[in-house]
């Protein structure tokens, strides 16, 4: 008891002398004092309450297919990479497609830099293979599955109650790195694998005048299999003998690396094949890094989210995304820091409000989970979606754990980034939320759309960061339950 005794009357002398020099903000001293000394009891305190919030549905998925981007992940340090490519620390610069070592350095630094994630296509086979090459036989260099249907596949597979389907150009590589539990129609067999170079950076690692602010990594490809979107007709034609009661959707932002006329093309013929897909299976769609906004913008507008039932996106996918069609925000060059979360949730109500079930009855859209590494929010359509308090928490659970390599929440080796006071508003009267660690899924409502937030205990340490997003939008799939209509 004696640490307890001194860490209280600190606090008090602490709040005391803050309370005499400035009289104005004793409870913003007292908030920020009692959050530095009881910041390990926050954690384990969130741990706990997650545990008893998250409950199965009542009526969970029994199979789900997944398709159609998949790969191998070779994953690595960026920064050895790029020095072992003989290639100096420089300025940042993005580019919207890489057509050489140098436009990869700059892509790098500049993401790097930022702590974001982002996914680029090189245009110049023999140089990505040159660079693939190298990287595959860097020491150290580890070999996965890759691919967000893939990979969001293989999570689901852990699960021994659900049987899953997976379409996506599976080489020999990538079958023998996949679950067995994981199907595989002949038809989605190909003699080589494609291969996606994962660099990744620590928190705090430095190159020249570089510091990342956290961990992130970097993914590029010269994927022309996935780039077109070549196993989409038969992931649809494989459905009918499968039988799912759920389908996962990804790999659109792979087109990025066509011209924009076999793109539009493909893009057209994929909706079609979509629409194939009987109105009484539920689909995700799973969303990554993207730099075309007129691609984001018609997989919005006009073609794929009609089409889908949920949606899952990250930060960067988010803002880009409300900058694609002129929504909410939408002059927000980049986020500050943590994602506003009333900025966030802004944009999640708009996107379901103008473009979901709500006033648009021919869109299913009614669900969209959104990551970011503090926190997690869930926003649904009323009615539609059930059990999401254990749905949001499962998400934010396994990005902990997985993160840092462990079986469950291990609190010495994690920390609270989240706010846990904030707004959810910035376009209407706002309402504020205080969050308590041991009652940690927040919940509010606007009108008809229901949304609930959790933090993250986010890995001091990662293990690895390739495929969290993946993992966050299949754990929240998991827990998350369709009601009938």
């Amino acid at each position: 008891m004696w640490p307890r005794a001194v860490c209280v009357a600190l606090l008090a002398l602490a709040a005391g002398y803050l309370f005499v020099r400035e009289p104005e903000l004793p409870g913003a001293a007292l908030r920020y004092l009692a959050g530095s000394l009881w910041a390990e009891p926050a954690e384990s305190s969130m741990a706990a309450a997650w545990e008893a919030l998250i409950t199965r549905p009542a009526r969970p998925w029994s199979r789900v297919a997944v398709g159609v981007n998949a790969c191998v992940d070779v994953i690595l340090s960026g920064v050895k990479l790029l020095q072992a490519l003989g290639l100096d620390p420089g300025d940042g610069k993005d580019h919207a497609v890489l057509n050489s070592r140098k436009d990869l350095k700059e892509a790098f630094i500049l993401f790097m830099q930022k702590g974001a994630a982002a996914e680029r296509f090189f245009s110049d086979a023999e140089t990505f293979n040159h660079i693939a090459r190298a990287a595959s036989e860097y020491p150290g260099a580890q070999l996965y599955v890759g691919g967000n249907a893939a990979l969001i596949g293989q999570k689901l597979a852990t699960n021994p109650d659900l049987k899953i389907l997976l379409c996506g150009p599976v080489g020999p590589k990538l079958h023998e790195l996949l679950d067995d539990n994981v199907i595989v129609p002949p038809e989605s067999m190909q003699e080589t694998d494609e291969f996606h170079l994962i660099l990744e950076y620590q928190a705090g690692e430095e190159w020249g005048q570089l510091r990342a602010p956290n961990a992130n990594r970097f993914i590029f490809s010269h994927d022309l299999s996935n780039g077109a979107m070549n196993m989409l007709e038969v992931f649809v034609s494989s459905l009918d003998e499968f039988k799912p009661d759920l389908v996962v959707l990804s790999g659109l932002h792979m087109m990025e690396g066509q011209s924009r006329e076999v793109r539009e093309k493909r893009l057209l013929e994929a909706v079609t094949s979509i629409s194939d897909i009987p109105t009484d299976i539920p689909i995700h769609l799973e969303l990554a890094s993207m730099t075309d906004q007129d691609l984001m913008s018609k997989i919005m507008h006009q073609q794929v989210f009609p089409l889908v039932n949920s949606v899952g996106l990250n930060e960067q996918e988010l803002l880009f995304l409300t900058q694609s069609v002129s929504g909410p925000h939408a002059s927000l060059a980049s986020w500050n820091g943590v994602p506003d979360v009333g900025i966030v949730s802004d944009i999640l109500f708009w996107i379901l409000k103008k473009h979901g079930r709500t006033t648009d009855k021919a869109s299913d859209l009614s669900r969209i989970h959104f990551h970011t590494l503090a926190y997690h929010v869930l926003a649904t359509v009323d009615g539609y979606w059930g059990n999401q308090i254990a749905a949001v928490a499962a998400g934010a659970r396994v990005a902990g754990t997985q993160a840092c390599a462990t079986e469950t929440i291990d609190t010495d080796r994690v920390f609270l980034k989240a706010p846990l006071e904030f707004v959810t508003s910035h376009t209407e009267a706002p309402s504020k939320i205080s969050l308590n660690p041991g009652d940690p899924v927040a919940q509010w409502h606007r009108e008809g759309i229901s949304f609930h937030f959790t933090p993250v205990l986010v890995c001091k340490d990662p293990i690895r960061t390739v495929g969290l997003g993946d993992a966050i939008s299949a754990e929240g799939l998991l827990y998350s339950e369709l009601y009938p209509q």
